[in-house]
């Protein structure tokens, strides 16, 4: 049994010499082992640390001597065992918590003086450098020959980058990283995403460039995501849309769509407020969101879009008289904002309320309304555009929509008299 770790010895006698710890502990493979006790003839069990100061290693008996196990923190990889002779306290930190679990399960036996034959026991050795190097925060796999299968990826992994290795699916192993901050999947052949990619959740940087991507889950929309991730790279896919829960990654600063064949961008792309960078060039993109009018970019590619011409006397009409129940509700709900969840109305109208739009009065409609499209200048929400077409323009169509016949008679006399102008 072995565990690779941070330890730290503290004496608990130190505070009556008027002495402190350090503080700091040294990276270490702790094992329990059986050890032939020269003065008995017996052998017993003991615990080995052994760091890069002392490969050799310190001993400490087991059985009868585990005064306390400590493991408030243990599912952050952090434990104290406080032993009776000598007075120390064994601290242990920066493990996987899963072999935590287990070093611990195995010293309770040891202590209890158990029967220790089904445990997998340590020979008591010294151990090698690399056993007790400082744990690796980076690493990078180019290519298919280089990939690890038969040993784990660093638990201590910060950064991983996995490119050119044929992946179909995310090794469910990159998952159990903890700590890891950014994961690079790009230019492999992966098809799915799953959703406990979510519970990393430590990750800022997702890097999905040039799969074969034809979905983004909403699990992940959902997942601790929405906290850390600020930058995603999904360029080079086959996504047609992203789902309408997109919009609650609010923590996205740079989000790059090129090269895929999206249709629309998230009705709520707005609600990224903290984005500057966007980029969604070569998709299918024939206009806008309304809530495009809400973004304050630094940088922005809507380069070669299929853009329509926008004409406010070309438009879609959603409206009944008068309108049905439910969507006076679903609006005086909006409007109001008044407080819902799926433990309070159906789920299938919390989505709709989601992708409620706002009219021009700045009422909401929710599924009867009068669409149309009008010109912006990208300049009004980018500091930088990159051009729209080869002809060096940098306006682009956004939808609008209207609650009310009226709404859009106002706003086809406002065109008018800037036409007459």
């Amino acid at each position: 049994m072995k565990l690779q770790c941070d330890v730290e010895v503290v004496n608990r006698m130190l505070p009556s010499f008027g002495m402190k710890s350090r503080g700091k502990g040294a990276r270490a493979v702790v094992s329990i082992g059986k050890h032939l006790d020269k003065s008995s003839q017996r052998s017993n069990i003991y615990m080995l640390i052994c760091t890069a100061k002392d490969r050799s290693g310190s001993k400490y008996k087991l059985r009868d001597n585990i005064e306390k196990f400590f493991t408030w923190f243990v599912e952050e990889g952090k434990a104290t065992v406080r032993l009776k002779e000598p007075a120390v306290d064994v601290c242990l930190s920066k493990a996987d918590a899963n072999s935590l679990k287990n070093f611990l399960s195995a010293a309770r036996f040891a202590d209890r003086g158990s029967d220790t034959s089904s445990l997998p026991l340590s020979t008591l050795t010294p151990v090698r450098a690399r056993d007790v190097e400082q744990p690796k925060k980076k690493l990078s796999v180019m290519s298919k020959k280089d990939y690890p299968l038969t040993s784990n990826f660093p638990y201590s992994l910060e950064q991983l980058q996995v490119s050119y290795c044929k992946l179909s699916r995310v090794d469910m192993r990159m998952l159990s990283l903890k700590a890891l901050r950014k994961l690079d999947l790009s230019n492999n052949h992966i098809k799915k995403l799953p959703a406990t990619i979510g519970d990393l959740s430590c990750l800022s940087e997702l890097i999905l460039h040039n799969n074969h991507l034809e979905a983004f889950s909403e699990a992940l929309c959902l997942s601790t995501l929405q906290q850390t991730l600020q930058v995603l790279d999904l360029s080079q896919n086959r996504l047609q849309s992203l789902p309408a829960r997109f919009c609650q990654l609010r923590e996205l600063i740079n989000l790059k769509l090129d090269d895929n064949k999206l249709v629309g961008l998230p009705l709520q792309i707005g609600r990224l407020s903290k984005l500057r960078f966007l980029s969604a060039a070569h998709n299918q993109l024939t206009v806008l969101p309304t809530d495009f009018f809400k973004l304050s970019l630094e940088n922005l590619d809507l380069f070669g879009n299929p853009f329509i011409q926008p004409n406010p006397l070309d438009h879609t009409m959603k409206l009944s008289f008068p309108l049905p129940l439910q969507e006076i509700a679903s609006r005086a709900v909006a409007d109001l904002r008044i407080p819902y969840g799926p433990h309070l109305i159906p789920a299938h109208l919390c989505g709709d309320l989601e992708a409620a739009k706002t009219c021009e009065c700045g009422r909401v409609c929710i599924s009867f309304y009068i669409k149309t499209a009008v010109s912006m200048n990208l300049h009004q929400v980018s500091h930088t555009v990159v051009l729209v077409d080869d002809m060096g323009g940098t306006d682009a169509p956004v939808q609008q929509h209207f609650c009310s016949l009226s709404c859009y008679s106002e706003f086809l006399d406002s065109c008018l008299q800037r036409g007459l102008r």
